[in-house]
């Protein structure tokens, strides 16, 4: 799935919903996008227009929020805490699904942490530096009491 080109990861992103709903085998990667698809309803209409899918553009400027970039957040943390990399974020984890309830809320608090960890390390051009994206989560997790 890793790829610079935006079209093919978004027609993946279409392909996995529309295999999920027929009920077609999923690879394990179409299966993970098919279960963060289905966590968001209000992507539906979208993923399932191959044509509307790819034409769209998101602005942040217009206080849209771009849903492939949104779920391809939810899919980072979910393999991040599956090989628990960074070490130490499968813990991390527990404890904001504790502390906020549910997997949902816990991953978009985090996600908000992982996508400034990305934005800095594009801005400097440099590889994410996970022990700050750590303390920074940390740091939220104390926020909550945590």
């Amino acid at each position: 799935m890793f790829s610079h080109d935006r079209n093919q990861l978004r027609r993946f992103y279409v392909e996995s919903w529309r295999k999920a709903r027929q009920g077609l085998p999923l690879e394990p990667l179409e299966r993970l996008v098919a279960e963060v698809v289905a966590e968001h309803p209000e992507y539906h209409a979208l993923l399932e227009s191959e044509e509307r899918a790819l034409g769209r553009e998101f602005l942040p400027e217009h206080g849209e929020t771009n849903p492939f970039m949104h779920m391809g957040l939810h899919i980072a943390i979910r393999e991040q805490v599956a090989s628990n990399r960074p070490q130490g974020i499968a813990a991390l984890y527990r404890r904001f699904c504790k502390a906020l309830g549910s997997k949902m809320d816990a991953e978009h608090l985090m996600m908000d942490a992982l996508a400034e960890s990305l934005w800095l390390a594009q801005r400097q051009g440099t590889p994410p530096d996970e022990a700050a994206y750590l303390a920074q989560l940390k740091q939220m997790l104390q926020r909550l009491g945590r």
